[in-house]
């Protein structure tokens, strides 16, 4: 990889300009008494040198804070709660300050990956993110250390951190345990196609079915988004079917709790004519009636990790592996069951 550039200074932009270091430090900060025409060019050079100013946030003792940013795709829910509680109390344990923001694609524009570095940031975690080449060729060029946690998708692009968890094990467990239950007509109702945990999740249900001989039909395989109405929907075109699963598979538990509701709609008892399996074990699972069974991640160590690495990664050290992957663990709860014999034939 060729040596990243020296990061312009005020005198580099100044230069550039012909101006002082006064006066670019006056267009900085907003100041008034520069021309229209001077602000014009020394903020065109700003950018052409993609200048980034580092400001220093202090402890009441002096001590320079360290701030990270996690970033949202949308707003917060359960399965992103955790991880910010896990990313918040990881900050509290290293003094570092953690700030959470909600963006989408269009707000990453050219200066996002600046504003980021001049707000102070020392590193960016973005949580189930979508992001471009581009936007990735920006973090790097304004030297922002970058940790994503289970990425929808990411370009081919070598070297970007991620935090996760053994997915592909989970969505074996989760079908396994339905198998053993008896359940052999077991549908899996994901989240996006391109998302790696949802592909892995479909591989795992995939190998525990093909392992008993147990057959898949397309119909039995709906992909959509981790939200409740995708649930929702889903389990209603399950449902809707001429011989319906005995079981559905979900890629989380949102959309668990929204199958659960198609099921409710349509006079169907769980997990007596229905067993549904859940993925996370947020306190939604739990509060759920009937308790989901589901498979749990380690959601809020994966926010601290994603913080401890961020942090490494800022320090200029090298990560032992680009990708960490915690364990999940199945959790049985009551809204699984061994299907009604009337139901159980292949």
């Amino acid at each position: 990889m060729p040596a990243r550039p020296r990061r312009a200074t005020l005198a580099t932009v100044a230069a550039s300009a012909g101006v002082s270091v006064a006066t670019v430090s006056k267009v900085l900060n907003g100041r008034g008494d520069v021309s229209a025409a001077t602000r014009s060019l020394v903020e065109s050079l700003l950018e052409q040198h993609d200048y980034v100013a580092l400001p220093q946030r202090r402890r009441g003792d002096g001590a320079v804070l360290d701030t990270i940013e996690v970033e949202l795709d949308a707003d917060l829910n359960a399965y992103s709660t955790e991880i910010v509680q896990g990313a918040v109390r990881a900050g509290a344990e290293l003094d570092v300050a953690i700030v959470v923001s909600i963006r989408t694609n269009a707000d990453r524009g050219g200066a996002w990956a600046r504003g980021l570095v001049m707000a102070g940031r020392r590193a960016l975690i973005a949580v189930t993110s979508e992001l471009t080449a581009g936007q990735l060729t920006a973090l790097s060029r304004a030297r922002l250390p970058l940790v994503v946690i289970d990425p929808l998708n990411l370009p081919q692009t070598r070297g970007v951190t991620s935090v996760g968890s053994t997915n592909f094990a989970g969505g074996l467990a989760a079908t396994q345990h339905l198998l053993t239950l008896g359940h052999r007509r077991i549908a899996y109702l994901g989240g996006p196609p391109t998302a790696a945990c949802n592909q892995a999740r479909l591989h795992g249900y995939r190998a525990a079915m093909e392992a008993v001989g147990a057959p898949v039909p397309p119909s039995h395989i709906r992909m959509g988004h981790f939200l409740y109405q995708d649930g929702v929907a889903g389990g209603a075109a399950l449902f809707d079917l001429p011989e319906p699963p005995t079981a559905i598979f979900t890629g989380c538990d949102d959309i668990a709790l929204g199958v659960l509701e198609a099921a409710r709609a349509r006079g169907l008892r769980v997990p007596e004519d229905v067993s549904i399996v859940g993925f996370d074990d947020t306190q939604v699972a739990r509060m759920a009636s009937p308790p989901l069974t589901t498979v749990r991640q380690p959601l809020r160590e994966m926010g601290g990790v994603a913080v401890r690495t961020a942090l490494r990664l800022a320090a200029g050290e090298r990560v032992d592996s680009h990708h960490v992957e915690l364990a999940t663990e199945l959790v049985s709860r009551a809204s699984t069951a061994p299907p009604e014999p009337s139901l159980a034939r292949a």
